[in-house]
């Protein structure tokens, strides 16, 4: 009896509610919350893009501890929601316990790779869009010294920086990059505070231009960015209208769409290893009307010649994953 209303309290915690059995998706959102204007929101937009495309509805839910993992997705797996899709690498152990539970329940998971039979997994060439934005901030640097200020301390992130580097040398090798990680627990995604505080110091030491790949903490890189008069560089969503004229463009990574394509698969959602780069538009860089008379005529020329040369396989971007050296740096 006990354990029965211990199971019970902890679905009232979560948010669930006993109902009978739903075929609608699932979206389970990583630490930092759904609003975070980045890496989870961008995953909310792909889920109202499918809902205002298909007119159905799907569940979802905002995780208030890194011990709520597995019973979430266990959860909506028991009531039969399908497909589950959860944002973020931390999932991965989860999943890896729950989904032989449910072979019948198709799993989507955004950052990790998860060798199950029933489990889509999403990954991103990180590395690549991040050349880009790089090298836009080293054509772009009065200073010749440029930041980055990634989140949880993670290979995944310093992908991002290795790559941010190497565009950033690509454009001249002589320039500074001043590199920091804001932390190595789950709170480093969520914590504005800290990211502001890393941008004034990185600025302190001559950067101008600050590339952030941290979540709900990159808020408060753009914040003390735009406060100080230099210009930031957003990640995940396009983030250059939370300050428009200070964000010099937004390192885009195409979470909305595999949230979108993972529901829109439903119950026939296929699995394995979905990997999305520059050649299959998973990533990129912001260019609009907040940023457009930011970045030269010239310099758009040249960056539309990079990513070419990526997509080409004539221009090698090191990842970071793979090897975990950083040559440019």
């Amino acid at each position: 009896m006990k354990s029965m209303k211990k199971l019970a309290a902890a679905a009232a915690a979560l948010g669930f509610a006993a109902s009978a059995a739903s075929a609608e998706p699932a979206l389970i959102y990583d630490m930092g919350g759904k609003f975070d204007k980045s890496f989870n929101e961008s995953a909310y937009n792909g889920a109202e893009a499918w809902k205002a495309a298909s007119g159905s509805d799907y569940k979802d839910i905002e995780l208030q501890s890194q011990a709520q993992r597995e019973q979430a997705i266990r959860r909506y797996a028991e009531q039969g929601n399908n497909p589950v899709v959860m944002t973020g690498f931390a999932f991965g152990s989860a999943l890896n316990s729950v989904a032989p539970d449910f072979p019948d329940t198709k799993f989507a998971i955004i950052d990790m790779v998860v060798d199950q039979p029933n489990v889509r997994s999403v990954v991103f060439k990180e590395h690549e869009g991040s050349f880009l934005v790089g090298y836009i901030a080293g054509l772009t640097t009065d200073s010749d010294v440029v930041g980055f200020v990634g989140g949880m301390d993670i290979p995944l992130i310093r992908r991002f920086a290795c790559g941010y580097v190497q565009g950033v040398k690509a454009a001249d090798p002589s320039i500074e990059v001043i590199q920091n990680m804001t932390g190595n627990e789950p709170s480093a995604w969520n914590d504005p505070v800290k990211g502001a505080e890393l941008t004034k110091a990185q600025i302190a030491a001559g950067a101008d231009i600050v590339y952030h790949a941290a979540g709900g903490t990159g808020v408060g890189v753009l914040q003390a960015a735009a406060d100080a008069g230099i210009l930031g560089i957003g990640v995940d969503a396009n983030q250059n209208h939370l300050h428009p004229g200070s964000v010099l463009t937004s390192m885009i990574k195409r979470v909305d769409l595999a949230v979108q394509e993972a529901f829109a698969g439903g119950a026939d959602l296929e699995t394995g290893i979905v990997a999305l780069g520059l050649a299959e538009d998973g990533v990129g860089f912001a260019l609009d009307e907040h940023n457009d008379n930011l970045i030269s005529d010239e310099t758009k020329a040249m960056v539309a010649s990079a990513r070419e040369q990526i997509i080409a396989g004539d221009l090698m971007v090191h990842d970071y994953t793979m090897d975990d050296s950083c040559p440019a740096s």
